[in-house]
């Protein structure tokens, strides 16, 4: 599968008993998946982020939502640095999932939860709803027939997630267990753009762009030091490059096109005019190489 196809996006809740406990899965990693829906037609990840965030009335919560243009974890998953932690997504008192699985889903499985309804795009929203599944299943070694389960399967007395929500994009809970298989043997994408080797970001970061974000600095052109401070970021996005020190890197980038575009006539076009002047070909050469390093990272063809 493209393990690089949407990105995962990690904001956690307060850790508070209700909500975010704090405690690790009885697994360590997770047993099994739970899928799950809102059931809150129209509200976006974000607003269920801000809805748990503050909540302190009941107990409730999940691991993961999803809508059109984002999967968020608001509780570790262990798909990133931090290890799985519990959410309080089906209710102790069922034993579905006992007897299924040996364990509570709370202690031992993710709830992901599907966004949906109102101004939220369906297709958009499963397609990722479906790769993270998929993701989940790769991680971890588990087969979609067996370890995912949704809410209403585990708790069919009380609950028609996530169902209700497939049901209202025409689709169905063996859709789902079919598009997640589709999704785990689909062949990784050819990107096309090219890794922006490690040391030529660097050097262009070191030589070009620092110096141009100190020059704004001096003269407090605070517009300027985003644009360098975010110019800086992106070539380390194409490059693999941590955008902090101690922090994983994100998933290889494509360079944006104008980004490139700047740099080769902002100051590598200057160079090699420059050194053709002087009749330095190994210059010219240089100028010429880095640029079509920045071509290849962004998409655009070689010159």
């Amino acid at each position: 599968m493209d393990k690089a196809k949407y990105k995962i996006e990690r904001r956690y809740i307060g850790v508070r008993h209700n909500t975010r406990p704090g405690l690790r899965l009885t697994t360590g990693t997770p047993a099994f998946f739970v899928a799950h829906d809102t059931g809150n037609p129209g509200a976006t990840a974000d607003n269920h982020y801000t809805y748990f965030n503050n909540l302190k009335d009941r107990s409730a919560s999940a691991q993961v939502f999803i809508d059109d243009t984002k999967i968020l974890e608001i509780i570790p998953t262990g798909t990133g640095p931090d290890p799985a932690e519990k959410a309080w997504h089906v209710i102790y008192n069922v034993t579905t999932d006992n007897e299924r699985f040996g364990y509570d889903a709370n202690d031992a499985a993710l709830g992901i939860e599907l966004c949906y309804g109102g101004k939220i795009r369906f297709v958009e929203a499963y397609k990722r709803f479906v790769w993270y599944l998929a993701y989940c299943c790769d991680k971890w070694g588990k087969n979609p027939s067996t370890y995912i389960v949704s809410h209403k399967q585990l708790d069919p007395a009380r609950k028609s997630d996530c169902e209700q929500a497939l049901f209202a994009g025409n689709k169905t809970f063996k859709d789902l267990i079919l598009d997640v298989g589709a999704e785990l043997a689909a062949p990784i994408a050819a990107p096309d753009f090219e890794p922006l080797p490690v040391t030529i970001a660097q050097s262009l970061i070191r030589n070009y762009i620092q110096p141009a974000w100190f020059s704004s600095h001096n003269f407090g052109d605070e517009a300027g030091k985003t644009h360098f401070h975010n110019l800086a970021n992106n070539l380390r996005l194409a490059a693999g490059i941590a955008l902090e020190t101690g922090k994983a890197a994100q998933p290889l980038t494509r360079l944006p096109k104008s980004n490139a575009q700047e740099i080769i006539f902002r100051w590598l076009s200057p160079a090699w005019f420059q050194a053709k002047a002087a009749g330095d070909r190994t210059a010219m050469n240089h100028y010429h190489n880095l640029a079509n390093d920045l071509r290849r990272a962004a998409g655009i063809p070689e010159e």
